[in-house]
């Protein structure tokens, strides 16, 4: 397919503008544009990645795309947006969201389960799409980047499965933009910060949407140099010692085999490390200014890159049931959230926000809190997000080994 593309696979210097040039429209119109803002940003770079390919403009393989992005700018992204992840802050400020984001985590893992079962015979490599799946659906692209890579995810059925993924969370989103004017939810669920909002209005911050939350800030060189410098060192650090267990860890039985599998899996070592700087060096990370909006940057370039092997023909043609696999998840996602919501008495707005963070990650639920004017949650749910990029590679690694991906 390469031969027939407008640019060819080895004009690197094309596709990395074309990259970036795509990426920067989306952050621009999501921070433009209300209409952008609801879509979000991570999809309009994913819709732009898709078009391109199937209209034969950009190749699906090239070095830019599989070498350098996948090779160097996916690790570098994880540890970056992890120096935000400090454990003790998270469980101190993010109150009742952080619990039903959990009950939402556990609702993700079942449904991988469910949907395997379910479907083992029907889709390619079912428990690779799993353990993707699962860490997508608690964290973000960030976790379907590392656990399709650490269980060697055939690219065909990755493509297949973001394709599938990237329309169902567009209408899933849409659904949960629509969720709280809907008089059945309204009636049914308290919902304080959308009282709040009729009573005095949108403030002028809500209305910017995502511009709102990613307003400029102070950022220095030494600042970048740090980021960079800290996220290198993670990874450099972090793929040592899994080579260290990988080779001193048996593989004689089982439980081993599974061990060994865990604790050997460089992006969950990574997960782990920059988990800990984080919440053990919060002091010296909090001065780190530009780690989350350096992290965010690459992780767009990083969903322009999986919309490109994207062919929604040959999804349709070759791996139909992988809409089922990944519908079976949102919906047992959705309501493990309204259900154990409505048990537990939680706002209307923290049920959605935090299906939001399940299943799209911190940026897509944080944008939808701006855009909503939940102001006051735009900050718990960031975290809990987040935290959702740390356990999600976890319980996909844990669903992965336990399936035999």
């Amino acid at each position: 397919m390469t031969g027939t593309t407008l640019i060819s696979a080895d004009n690197t210097w094309a596709l990395m503008a074309i990259t970036c040039g795509w990426v920067a429209f989306s952050i621009y119109a999501e921070q433009t544009w209300a209409w952008a803002s609801k879509l979000s940003g991570a999809i309009i770079a994913l819709i732009g990645a898709l078009l391109l390919t199937n209209l034969k403009i950009i190749p699906t393989n090239a070095p830019w795309f599989d070498d350098i992005i996948w090779g160097y700018v996916v690790p570098l992204a994880i540890p970056l947006l992890l120096l935000q992840c400090d454990i003790r802050k998270i469980w101190k400020e993010s109150g009742k969201l952080l619990i039903i984001f959990l009950i939402g985590s556990v609702g993700t893992t079942c449904s991988a389960v469910l949907a395997f079962n379910l479907l083992e015979n029907s889709v390619p490599d079912a428990a690779g799409v799993a353990a993707m799946m699962t860490g997508s659906y608690i964290g973000g692209g960030v976790n379907f980047a590392a656990l399709s890579g650490a269980f060697a995810v055939e690219k065909e059925v990755m493509a297949a499965t973001t394709v599938a993924d990237n329309l169902l969370m567009a209408c899933y989103f849409f659904v949960l933009i629509a969720i709280p004017s809907i008089n059945f939810f309204r009636n049914a669920y308290k919902h304080p910060h959308m009282d709040e909002i009729e009573r005095v209005g949108i403030d002028d911050a809500a209305k910017t949407q995502a511009a709102a939350y990613w307003e400029r800030k102070p950022i220095s060189l030494r600042d970048i140099a740090i980021d960079f410098a800290t996220s290198a060192i993670i990874v450099w650090v972090s793929t040592e010692i899994a080579k260290v267990f990988g080779m001193v860890i048996p593989t004689g039985n089982k439980p081993l085999e599974m061990l060994n599998g865990l604790l050997s899996n460089k992006y969950l070592i990574m997960t782990t490390v920059a988990m800990l700087v984080a919440t053990f060096g919060s002091k010296h990370v909090e001065k780190m200014a530009g780690s989350q909006e350096i992290g965010t940057y690459l992780i767009y370039l990083f969903l322009f890159v999986i919309g490109v092997p994207a062919s929604i023909g040959q999804i349709l043609q070759n791996a139909p049931m992988l809409f089922v696999f990944c519908l079976i998840m949102v919906v047992v996602n959705m309501l493990f959230c309204f259900i154990f919501g409505k048990l537990f008495k939680f706002d209307l707005e923290e049920i959605v926000l935090a299906s939001n963070a399940n299943i799209g990650g911190p940026t897509t639920a944080a944008a939808m809190a701006i855009s909503k004017g939940w102001v006051k949650l735009v900050g718990p749910v960031m975290l809990v997000g987040t935290l959702g990029y740390v356990i999600g590679t976890y319980f996909g690694t844990f669903i992965g080994q336990m399936l035999g991906a």
